[in-house]
């Protein structure tokens, strides 16, 4: 039995995610769980995978649900803001994932009061997220309930009292994955160009980059002293990260989130 309703306009990777959570946590059966999109063989695809409900109109998709999850470009926005406005259901919630759009510019162009914002990242996919989110004033208790379990069944979940954090969390955990996988991806090419082959170097680097976070959550110890066990003087870690701190890595991973999060204001302006 499915505890609410629920609409997803856009249904990329992020919706499709997002709606198998749903579904395989018992949120909300098949039958009551909405999808719209502007290709029709994707909603093929998706009526195929997961036996919901599909259609390429918005509005139709739209008021089917109880909850409305926004999952659509950020570029998007303002023509489905336009296709929407003041036509949804007063009693739906709008559950938004686009990225540095602020739930004022969702109440106004939706005219629409019930809004939750929210940042997930794609670590989701797998029900390993890190989201942020935040809701305003017209959001009741049960709406925000039922907004936690949708956030719950994409991974851990922040409830942010000020709306200012989610760009904050755009720059670290939204974009982070990104980071996470550009790092790896080096570390991999390094080991392959020392003499390591492929496989053996994507094993390594995937436990090493698994291994060291769920240790370094595990421990009392914070980063840097956990960092300074591992760097005995004089040693391989100790000449690995002499080159890091000459290259200003700290520095630069400073400046990539500062630029990142400066983009998600761009974008929500």
């Amino acid at each position: 039995m499915s505890i609410f309703k629920i609409s997803f306009i856009g249904g990329g990777n992020m919706g499709q995610a997002i709606a198998s959570a749903v579904i395989k946590n018992h949120l909300a059966e098949p039958k009551d769980v909405s999808i719209s999109d502007v290709s029709q063989p994707r909603l093929d695809q998706l009526k195929e995978e997961l036996g919901v409900f599909t259609s390429t109109d918005n509005l139709e998709v739209a008021n089917r649900g109880e909850i409305i999850v926004l999952s659509v470009k950020p570029q998007t926005l303002t023509a489905l803001m336009e296709e929407l406005s003041g036509k949804l259901n007063p009693r739906s919630l709008v559950f938004s994932i686009i990225a540095g759009k602020k739930m004022e510019t969702l109440v106004a162009g939706l005219k629409h009061q019930s809004v939750v914002r929210a940042m997930p990242n794609t670590p989701a996919q797998i029900g390993k997220g890190m989201t942020v989110w935040s809701a305003t004033r017209d959001v009741t208790p049960a709406q925000r309930t039922n907004a936690e379990a949708i956030v719950m069944v994409m991974g851990k979940g922040i409830y942010a009292g000020y709306e200012s954090y989610l760009d904050l969390a755009t720059a670290v955990s939204g974009s982070g994955p990104a980071y996470v996988f550009l790092f790896m991806e080096a570390m991999m090419s390094a080991a392959v160009e020392i003499g390591m082959p492929d496989e053996m170097a994507k094993t390594l680097v995937y436990q090493t980059l698994l291994g060291s976070a769920e240790y370094a959550r595990a421990s009392v110890k914070d980063l840097a002293e956990l960092r300074r066990n591992v760097t005995s003087p004089g040693g391989t870690t100790a000449a690995a990260l002499k080159v890091f701190e000459e290259g200003g890595f700290t520095p630069l991973v400073h400046k990539a989130v500062a630029a990142a999060y400066r983009r998600a204001q761009e974008l929500g302006a």
